[in-house]
């Protein structure tokens, strides 16, 4: 939706400055003469941000501002002031106004001002959200298991979370490493301060020292604005690192001085900022060999290192892959709208056989996806993603029909021809009309495959032709 703003000022130049300006930023414009008209306006409709002028007849700007916060508080309110009275603009801010423009205006400052404005609010709401779905889902007692390592995990995470330790959470990808670290945060005395969460493996490097500390404006090309760095975003609260171990040395050495002395340096700055920050740090590499390796610090290591958690794997905790199934089924049958009631016992029994290279997040994805394309009440063996149906206790065996030898007898080339094409076409449609594919479910060579294809007169799934590869 486009953000709606609100122009007052007395004067029609700027009023229609503004009103050509922010439309060709896409923004949604409603302008007033004055701050009567402004006050009508603002009881009828709502506003994301409210520009004003200080200086106006009849009811001032401070006024409108202070009208404002009291109808909508969540409204951003901007001020016009001319230059050389700064002074009633900076306590409009102690009023609850964002910023002040000075006039003569300059356009990219203002375009600039008001982007930035707009974010700031928005990401102030949602992180308010998010706090609020976050309280209510990540305690500890909502990561799903009843499995000996799982209840070593809860054992750890209830006593960890009432320290202000460093925690180090290990584990291969996949296995709610990041879960854990919500849970040791949101049961914990700093659950009502910030968690902040920074991918090392997702940001660039030339960019990983803002990210983390923040910039001052003009320290590098691009830099138009001060940034705030994701350090002093959590303060008071924890700094979740995940993959740790793709971080790079050159900024290794910048974080251990933050964790040792509690202060971070802005790129560009000069002034030493205070921070109070739990580090919580995940990864999925074996960060002992990356020591020894070269490619990780040992003292930050060690920093990081002072309590450890494993995060299981699934197949070792084989026993919560049916309660995990079921919630994913709950999960995804809300989402995607549909009825599914139960998962067969045969199909749970493969599911429990798969080993999950991917752990957990696999798991869900397989859900996800049968669930997807699953038509009856009920998912079936056959429903299941031929990766796992294939996996797990060996190779999975099509059973035949019983048959029955009468007085008459049979005739078992006829009947065992019947069973390898039933065979056959069955594998095909499973290697989505992929000869050499389904030479592989089947342990059989391409050339025979294609003796047999040929054999049968086969075609491919839909009636279409096979194809080699």
């Amino acid at each position: 939706m486009k953000a709606r703003i609100l122009v007052v000022d007395d004067e029609e130049s700027i009023r229609e400055f503004l009103d050509i300006m922010l439309k060709k930023e896409g923004y949604e414009v409603t302008l007033a003469e004055d701050g009567k008209k402004a006050q009508e306006l603002l009881k009828k409709k709502s506003f994301n941000m409210v520009i004003s002028d200080l200086q106006m007849p009849h009811v001032t700007g401070i006024e409108l501002l202070k009208y404002s916060k009291d109808l909508t508080p969540d409204t951003v309110f901007m001020m016009i002031t001319a230059f050389g009275t700064t002074e009633t603009a900076v306590e409009a801010m102690k009023l609850g106004a964002y910023d002040y423009i000075t006039k003569p205006f300059k356009i990219d400052e203002v375009r600039i001002l008001i982007a930035n404005a707009l974010k700031s609010k928005k990401l102030e709401t949602e992180n308010i959200q998010l706090k609020k779905e976050l309280n209510k889902e990540n305690s500890f007692n909502n990561i799903i298991g009843n499995s000996p390592p799982m209840h070593k995990i809860f054992d750890l995470i209830q006593r960890v979370s009432q320290t202000a330790t460093n925690v180090l959470i290990t584990g291969e990808s996949g296995t709610g490493k990041e879960l854990i670290a919500k849970a040791i945060h949101y049961n914990g005395p700093l659950k009502d301060r910030p968690f902040v969460t920074v991918n090392c493996g997702a940001i660039p490097e030339t960019l990983m020292e803002s990210e983390m500390f923040g910039h001052k404006k003009g320290s590098f090309t691009g830099a138009i604005v001060d940034k705030v760095g994701l350090f002093e975003v959590a303060n008071g609260g924890t700094l979740f690192l995940d993959e740790i171990g793709e971080l790079p040395l050159s900024i290794q050495v910048k974080l251990l001085r933050a964790i040792q002395e509690r202060v971070i340096r802005m790129v560009g700055g000069t002034d030493d900022i205070k921070v109070e920050v739990r580090i919580v740090a995940a990864t999925n590499r074996d960060l002992e060999a990356e020591v020894k390796a070269g490619r990780f610090r040992e003292d930050l290591f060690y920093r990081l290192n002072v309590i450890q958690i494993k995060s299981p794997n699934l197949r070792d905790r084989r026993e919560d892959i049916p309660i995990l199934a079921k919630h994913f089924l709950d999960k995804y049958n809300s989402r995607l709208s549909k009825g599914i009631k139960s998962i067969s016992v045969e199909a749970m029994e493969t599911l429990k056989k798969y080993d999950y290279p991917g752990n957990v997040r696999e798991l869900e994805n397989i859900i996800e996806r049968t669930v997807a394309l699953e038509a009856g009440a009920t998912i079936l063996p056959e429903s299941l993603p031929p990766l796992v149906s294939t996996s797990g206790g060996g190779r999975r065996i099509v059973s035949a029909f019983e048959i029955e030898v009468g007085e008459d007898g049979l005739d078992l080339e006829k009947v065992v021809g019947q069973i390898e094409k039933e065979i056959l076409i069955k594998a095909i449609h499973r290697a989505n009309g992929v000869k050499k594919r389904a030479a592989k479910l089947l342990g059989i060579t391409f050339r025979s495959m294609r003796y047999r294809v040929e054999k049968y007169g086969l075609t491919g799934p839909g009636d279409e032709e096979l194809v080699d590869d």
